[in-house]
């Protein structure tokens, strides 16, 4: 934390005073996207940025349920050889049964769109094994992909999902 304000120094005076001495200290040096272009300066205002930059982020999906639900399926399915036991790929199947089943359950809003089918679970866990049997073998000092702190079976297909995106 910075230190007070002299009493009778000039508010500018004493901000200036103190860039110049982290530019001295070196604290400016090196930091990300130095001499590169501000991200999302387009040339044209848009109102909603905000909204959109928010929206990627935290991966909000701006797709009716439905069809949300329907793209989690095709994003689970080629994604599941990247779970490394039965067991969870067991649970993230249920925890997408069950919110088709609670989606189906509710009234939906805007267009009509064909009901997101249920995955057997016996079919995903033997696509599974595929994957797994597929891929390279991992070496002996690499570290396993999944940590401990992983999030509960409620939030793990979107924990996956944003993994594979390349973002924690």
């Amino acid at each position: 934390m910075t230190e007070r304000k002299p009493v009778g120094m000039r508010f500018e005076t004493w901000v200036e005073r103190q860039i110049r001495e982290a530019q001295e200290r070196g604290e400016f040096d090196n930091l990300r996207g130095a001499g590169q272009p501000l991200p999302g300066l387009t040339g044209q205002y848009d109102e909603l940025w905000w909204v959109k930059q928010v929206a990627q982020r935290e991966h909000l999906s701006l797709l009716p349920p439905m069809l949300a639900l329907r793209k989690e399926a095709e994003e689970l399915l080629t994604s599941i050889g990247d779970v490394p036991s039965e067991a969870m790929a067991r649970d993230l199947v249920a925890d997408y049964n069950a919110r088709v089943v609670e989606t189906v359950r509710r009234p939906q809003d805007g267009p009509l769109v064909a009901i997101p089918r249920r995955l057997d679970v016996d079919e995903v866990v033997a696509n599974w094994a595929r994957q797994r049997a597929a891929r390279p073998r991992r070496a002996v000092g690499q570290p396993v992909a999944f940590p401990s702190t992983a999030p509960g079976p409620r939030r793990r297909a979107r924990w996956w999902r944003r993994r594979s995106d390349g973002q924690r």
